[in-house]
């Protein structure tokens, strides 16, 4: 059987963004990941699913690398889930800036989705 496991709006500040204040303070970010575990075996065995804390361990490594785009940043956290967890056989990423400096603009957020 297959699991869907969610982490939901893990929230980090990071220094994402095109202006220059973006890169200089940051901004806050929200990130939700949902993966579907291929051959969960219906135990409470760790080993039978993927350990979310390491999974949010990836996500704070990307995060901590500056980009321009929230879309380039979603694409790496997809990338990273893949290669380091094989038993995660889809799911999405979803990266969200918090408040995000619009000129002329009242946005709670503003957000990109990849593909796992």
């Amino acid at each position: 059987m297959n699991a869907r496991v969610r982490i939901d709006r893990l929230r980090l500040h990071a220094f994402h963004g095109v202006m220059p204040q973006e890169r200089a303070c940051g901004n806050d970010f929200e990130v939700s990941v949902e993966m579907e575990i291929c051959g969960y075996d219906g135990s409470d065995n760790l080993d039978s699913t993927v350990n979310y804390a390491e999974v949010i361990d990836a996500i704070r490594r990307e995060m901590a690398q500056p980009s321009d785009l929230i879309e380039h940043v979603a694409a790496r956290i997809a990338s990273a889930i893949r290669q380091e967890f094989p038993a995660v056989g889809g799911g999405s990423v979803t990266v969200a800036k918090l408040l995000p400096p619009v000129a002329g603009a009242q946005l709670s957020s503003v957000s990109a989705t990849i593909p796992i």
